[in-house]
C-alpha cells in the first residue's frame, strides 16, 4: 500500500497547500490512504467541524491531532460523531473521541491509524508506550489490520526515537509530528518499521514554526508578552512522508519525504 502522512496544517496557508497539492499527490503517488494532522488548522490553534470538512474534501482520509486538539471547544461534540477525526489515544479513559481508527481499503486491505502524544515537555498524559502495548494486543499486522501507522505527536526527538525502536517490527510506521520542522532522519528501522522524527508542517516557512515572524522574534528579544500569535499567510509548503508497505507483512518497503510548494526545496517520490 501507498500511504501519505501530511504534517501539522497551520492556518489558512496550510489549508490552502493541502487543497492545492493533496489531490494531485494522491493521483501521482497512487495513494491508498492520506492522513493529515489538522490540529493547527483553525488560525493556528485547533480544528473545527468546518475546517475538518475542508480537509476531507481535499482528500484527507483520516485526521490526527495533538496538544491543541481542544482549542476549539466545539470539537468536543464533533469528535464523538466523527470516528475519522482522532485525538491522542493516551488521554485518560473517558475523554471524548478515540485515538485510533481502522480504515478499510476495498474488501481485503485495512490500515489502523493511531494517534499518540509524547510526555516530555508536553502535557502530562497517560504513558504512550503502555497505551500502544494495549492497542497492539487487539490489532496486529496481518491479524486485524494490513498495516499500522502511528502519528506520534511530541516535542522531544529522543522520545520519538525511543517510540520508533519500541514499536519496531510491530507497526508499519512511526511518524513524528508537532515541531513543525521536517527532520532528515527518515529510515526503515532494523525490524522493518518506517520512522521519522518529524514530518514538518503544512504552512508558510517564512515564519517562526508557521506563525508571523515579527511578533515571535520580538517576544524572544523583549521577553514581554504581546499580541496573540497569528499564522503566517504566505505560500505554504506541504510537508509530509510517503510510506510504502508490504501487503503481506505490513512492514515498510519505502519512506521518503514529500515537500511541495512554498520556500522549501521540492521533494516528490517517483513510483
Amino acid at each position: 500500500m501507498n500511504i501519505l502522512m501530511c504534517g501539522d496544517v497551520v492556518g489558512r496557508a496550510g489549508r490552502d497547500a493541502i487543497k492545492a497539492h493533496l489531490p494531485q499527490l494522491k493521483r501521482d503517488l497512487a495513494i491508498d490512504l492520506a492522513i493529515v494532522n489538522g490540529e493547527n488548522a483553525a488560525h493556528g490553534f485547533g480544528i473545527n467541524e468546518r475546517l475538518a470538512g475542508e480537509l476531507y474534501d481535499a482528500g484527507a482520509d483520516v485526521l490526527t491531532t495533538g496538544n491543541h486538539v481542544w482549542d476549539q471547544r466545539e470539537l468536543i461534540q464533533q469528535i464523538e460523531r466523527d470516528p475519522k477525526l482522532l485525538r491522542p489515544a493516551n488521554f485518560p479513559p473517558g475523554t471524548p473521541g478515540s485515538g485510533h481508527y481502522l480504515h478499510e481499503i476495498g474488501a481485503k486491505l485495512s490500515v489502523l491509524v493511531i494517534n499518540m502524544m509524547g510526555r516530555l515537555f508536553m502535557d502530562s498524559l497517560d504513558d504512550p508506550f503502555a497505551c500502544l502495548t494495549a492497542l497492539l494486543r487487539d490489532y496486529r499486522m496481518g491479524d486485524g489490520a494490513t498495516a499500522i501507522v502511528l502519528d506520534f505527536h511530541g516535542e522531544a526527538t529522543s522520545e520519538k526515537m525511543a517510540m520508533g525502536h519500541f514499536a519496531d517490527g510491530r507497526v508499519s510506521a512511526v511518524l513524528g509530528t508537532h515541531t513543525h520542522v521536517p527532520t532528515a532522519d527518515h529510515q526503515i528501522l532494523p525490524g522493518g518499521t518506517a520512522f521519522v522524527s518529524d514530518c514538518g508542517m503544512c504552512g508558510d516557512y517564512d515564519s517562526v514554526i508557521g506563525m508571523q515572524k515579527e511578533p515571535s522574534v520580538r517576544r524572544f528579544i523583549t521577553k514581554v508578552p504581546g499580541e496573540k500569535a497569528k499564522p503566517a499567510e504566505g505560500e505554504a509548503t506541504l510537508c509530509g512522508m510517503f510510506i510504502q508497505t508490504d501487503d503481506t507483512s505490513g512492514l515498510a518497503l519505502r519512506i521518503e519525504p514529500v515537500r511541495i510548494g512554498g520556500r522549501l526545496s521540492r521533494a516528490v517520490p517517483q513510483l
